[in-house]
């Protein structure tokens, strides 16, 4: 597609990112708002190259009916795998598309940020983002996925879950602890683990070594 100019690609992106969120399009006085323009015709003008470079198109006669065409490409690029003990060649073509949106863009999806050490062998440790799904059904939870669990007497806690009957084991994986072992009625599971997200700020120590 024929490229744009700086002020068709700001309003292009805002474009994407609202009807991506809001699930319809934005009304001309929310375009210049966003924009910060006082009158609607630079809005216009700039909607009418969108269109006439196949960026967007709308419904004549009919407000509110702009869509994106194509799919927008999300994410971060994935360009192969990497090796933690040797060396491979250099990447040079993209493999495919890293597309954390999901994660976010789910109905009900929320984030805590893990405290403690109880997850590690499960490579969750202290300071990690886990990305939780609400449970509609915790009846048909399946044994083994990680859940955040409110246990009477001990609070909020990540920890694998599993049923028998009406007893409920939350099983940490670090084996410095035990097990907690309730019955269900004390167990309200608040969500089931779909992600896990780990900033990474290397220390000055780790920048001085050699």
């Amino acid at each position: 597609m024929e490229p744009l100019t700086k002020a068709q690609q700001e309003l292009y992106d805002w474009l994407v990112d609202y009807i991506h969120i809001s699930k319809h399009a934005p009304s001309i006085r929310q375009m210049m708002r966003a924009m910060n323009l006082r009158s609607p015709a630079p809005i216009q003008s700039r909607l009418e190259h969108l269109r006439a470079k196949g960026y967007i198109d709308w419904i004549e006669g009919k407000a509110r009916t702009i869509r994106i065409l194509g799919t927008p490409t999300m994410g971060v690029p994935v360009l192969g795998a990497i090796m933690a003990g040797g060396l491979v060649e250099p990447f040079t073509d993209e493999v495919e598309q890293l597309d954390l949106s999901n994660f976010f863009s789910q109905p009900g999806n929320f984030a805590l940020r893990v405290v403690g050490d109880s997850m590690i062998e499960d490579l969750i440790t202290e300071g990690d983002v886990v990305i939780m799904k609400p449970v509609s059904d915790p009846e048909q939870l399946k044994n083994g996925l990680i859940v955040a669990a409110r246990v009477e007497g001990y609070g909020t806690t990540l920890k694998r879950f599993y049923r028998d009957g009406e007893h409920v084991t939350l099983k940490p994986a670090n084996s410095n602890y035990h097990p907690i072992e309730v019955m269900a009625n004390n167990v309200q599971v608040q969500g089931v683990l779909v992600g896990v997200w780990r900033g990474y700020e290397p220390t000055l120590q780790a920048l001085t070594r050699h």
